[in-house]
């Protein structure tokens, strides 16, 4: 069975950092560009961040620009999400997705992507 498992989310305090893990079973994740998408209560889902199969290539919004680093390491079939110096407005459930053309991913095209894993929740809050 083909599974993204997402872990790390949590409740953080303004300024903190947290680390969120994306594990692929079932497929390897070294054909795949990956990115991360996240869904504030109340608004649609926007994308974060995407990384490339072969880890060359980031894309960042721009509203995570210089705080949030996505990494993966294809040997663990794991990407990771370094998200520093959290806000509140970074509280959302965050989710990620894998497919094999990253135009899609890097524009963050949620419609292209292919697999989903459920996400895990993220507060921001003192």
């Amino acid at each position: 069975q083909l599974q993204l498992v997402e872990s790390g989310g949590g409740l953080m305090q303004p300024g903190g950092s947290l680390r969120l893990s994306c594990v692929a079973s079932g497929f390897n994740l070294d054909f795949y560009a990956i990115g991360w998408f996240r869904q504030a209560p109340g608004k649609e889902r926007e994308g974060v961040s995407c990384i490339s199969s072969s880890g060359g290539s980031t894309n960042y919004a721009d509203s995570v620009k210089g705080r949030f680093t996505i990494s993966r390491n294809n040997a663990k079939n794991t990407v990771y999400l370094q998200m520093n110096s959290l806000k509140p407005e970074d509280t959302a459930v965050y989710y990620c997705a894998a497919c094999r053309n990253y135009y899609y991913c890097s524009g963050f095209k949620d419609y292209g992507m292919d697999y989903w894993g459920k996400g895990t929740a993220v507060t921001v809050s003192s």
